[in-house]
């Protein structure tokens, strides 16, 4: 099996997946930009072959790389970035090179448009946020009529919650017109609840291999613009009706062969024609896992491999990893440089030096969303897991973001 991974050194976690596939037997091709030689040894030794390009915003360079590889060892049977910038390329690539393991191109505004999306939610019979696509003031004015403030505008297509703005008032939104953006908008009508994801590994027939459940802060978006301190956790478990909604997802937008990361809001206010308190309702569906170190963290909070069941799914679609004999929590508490907090890095390891998995720098591209240093541990249940968090997080006083 030719499998071509996109970017196997970016998320800097992203060569477990070469690796495992490696381990399977795979002949695991990777393009990137970063030059061979700066590579870490662990993503080159999960290769069989790298071909560098000095930017994968090209495509034509990545185009002719999956060639010299088609050329080289026939036909690609796979190709893959597990990336959300990429999914659109990826699938341009699948439909040039006629590779049927994945997405093609008329298959991905379905799973990039936020405002396609809600056709196949509804399908599903999964309730959502009204939603507006941005076209003028008075249209606006209308929608708003209707739902009331605040509302949210983002990037019909877009990753993250870059550009992402709640509108409270006339003035925000005149403001948001005045300054509108060049690409396509989506307005939707303001939900309160936190963010929980439904994550799963789907194999050729629908079917889940994994499942997990991840709890995230209510805003993303506030977290960016606001500069707040990012905490999130996967659960040792989820609650049946999250599974049902999750599958229900799955099962309409006909995911095949694939991670996912599937968002949804659990109420914390009930929503006239939407639920209660406790409640689901859709926000976006992913088409690849969740980010950061998300996938470790499912391994520390359920005791397997997420990279090895992904590339069992690959290569021989079913799942070969045993279940979990011991279900956890896995908790990322984020630091920015810009604040003063409570309690010292000693102190954190000094408390939890016995449950920390990770203690590290991020990457600079993922400073705005995660932080700058980041600290993650197992927790026995889920009032450990919110304690852990604070601990790592209390501000000094007089520190902390000005919200």
């Amino acid at each position: 099996m030719n499998f071509v991974f996109i970017s196997p050194q970016f998320p800097q976690t992203f060569w477990n997946f070469c690796d495992r596939l490696k381990r399977n037997g795979v002949n695991v091709l990777g393009i990137g930009d970063t030059p061979y030689d700066s590579l870490a040894q662990n993503v080159k030794d999960s290769l069989s072959e790298y071909y560098w390009l000095p930017t994968l915003e090209d495509y034509d360079g990545v185009y002719r790389a999956v060639a010299f590889f088609a050329h080289k060892y026939g036909r690609i049977d796979w190709l893959e970035s597990n990336n959300e910038y990429w999914l659109e390329q990826d699938a341009r690539l699948r439909t040039d090179f006629n590779i049927t393991t994945g997405i093609k191109s008329d298959e991905i505004e379905k799973i990039k448009s936020k405002a396609e999306m809600k056709k196949w939610y509804e399908k599903a019979g999964i309730p959502t946020a009204r939603q507006h696509r941005v076209s003028d003031l008075a249209a606006a004015k209308a929608f708003i009529a209707q739902t009331g403030y605040p509302v949210i505008v983002k990037p019909e297509i877009g990753v993250g919650a870059l550009d992402t703005y709640k509108l409270e008032n006339d003035d925000d939104l005149k403001n948001f017109y005045d300054n509108m953006p060049a690409h396509p908008y989506v307005m939707e009508e303001f939900i309160t609840g936190n963010i929980t994801s439904y994550d799963a590994i789907i194999n050729s027939k629908g079917e889940p291999l994994f499942e997990s459940m991840t709890c995230w802060p209510p805003s993303i978006m506030d977290i960016v613009n606001h500069r707040l301190d990012l905490a999130y956790y996967v659960a040792a478990d989820m609650p049946d009706s999250l599974r049902r909604m999750g599958r229900a997802a799955v099962d309409a937008f006909g995911v095949k062969s694939r991670f996912v990361h599937m968002e949804f809001f659990c109420l914390t206010k009930a929503k006239p024609g939407l639920g209660e308190v406790g409640d689901f309702v859709a926000l976006e569906v992913n088409m690849r896992p969740a980010g950061g170190y998300t996938p470790d963290m499912m391994d520390y909070a359920h005791s397997l491999d997420v990279y090895q069941i992904w590339a069992d799914m690959v290569t021989y679609d079913e799942r070969r990893f045993p279940a979990a004999e011991v279900e956890q929590f896995c908790a990322y508490a984020g630091r920015r440089d810009e604040y003063q907090y409570a309690n010292t890095h000693g102190e954190i390891l000094e408390k939890y030096g016995d449950r920390i998995v990770t203690c590290e720098r991020m990457p600079e591209l993922m400073w705005d969303q995660m932080g700058n240093m980041n600290y993650t541990a197992i927790l026995p249940d889920e009032e450990a897991t919110k304690e852990f968090i604070r601990f790592v997080q209390e501000y000094e006083e007089g520190s902390g973001p000005a919200v």
